[in-house]
């Protein structure tokens, strides 16, 4: 069995990654989200083992010492890390793999993965990053003006990226994601390695 790709997916906070992404994997069963490790407490909603897994901030610091993570961030004073292990099984099965990780996490995953493929959303604008921080009814308004300090950071980051996606329309941002995700499957090397049976025929 071939092994899967590794896809890496970033975003400012806000640039709705995470919807583009839920959607994505509802419409691929070949593309798995690596649910990776935080010590920030649950959202309203969010499942222990789906959306995170939830640890302490001893439990992560002792993981991260034992170098069970393939990256780890600090971010908005939380830890976030990805199981290396977990990431490898998913890939050697033959499923393509996407973490959901920032800048910070994606330079640690490219040197240990150079092969992976990095896709960079971004909002249509600065003022309609805001409104969406705003429009969520979750964070007061000190909250939101450094969430947009570290967007701004983040941003700064986009070229180091594989691809760019601009999440102005979501259905149009999804195709761009769903395409980027196809073309990574039909590159030759992949392509070729699964049908070597059929071109070994085709040429005898």
């Amino acid at each position: 069995m071939n092994n899967g790709n590794l896809f890496i997916v970033s975003a400012p906070s806000g640039a709705g990654k995470t919807s583009l992404l839920k959607a994505l994997l509802k419409a691929d069963d070949n593309l798995v989200l690596s649910v990776s490790h935080t010590t920030r407490p649950p959202r309203p909603g969010e499942q222990d083992g789906v959306d995170y897994h939830f640890v302490s901030v001893e439990e992560f610091v002792a993981r991260a010492g034992e170098g069970a993570f393939l990256e780890q961030a600090q971010v908005f004073d939380n830890y976030y890390g990805t199981s290396e292990e977990s990431v490898k099984s998913q890939l050697q099965s033959g499923l393509d793999v996407v973490l959901e990780i920032d800048w910070q996490g994606a330079r640690q995953v490219r040197k240990a993965f150079p092969e992976a493929v990095s896709i960079f959303i971004i909002p249509p604008s600065i003022a309609a990053l805001r409104e969406r921080l705003g429009n969520r009814g979750q964070d007061d308004e000190d909250v939101i003006e450094r969430r947009m300090k570290d967007a701004r950071k983040e941003l700064s980051h986009y070229a180091e990226y594989d691809y760019l996606v601009v999440n102005d329309r979501f259905e149009d941002a999804l195709h761009d994601l769903a395409c980027i995700i196809r073309s990574v499957r039909l590159r030759l090397e992949q392509h070729a390695r699964r049908y070597a049976a059929a071109l070994q025929e085709m040429l005898a």
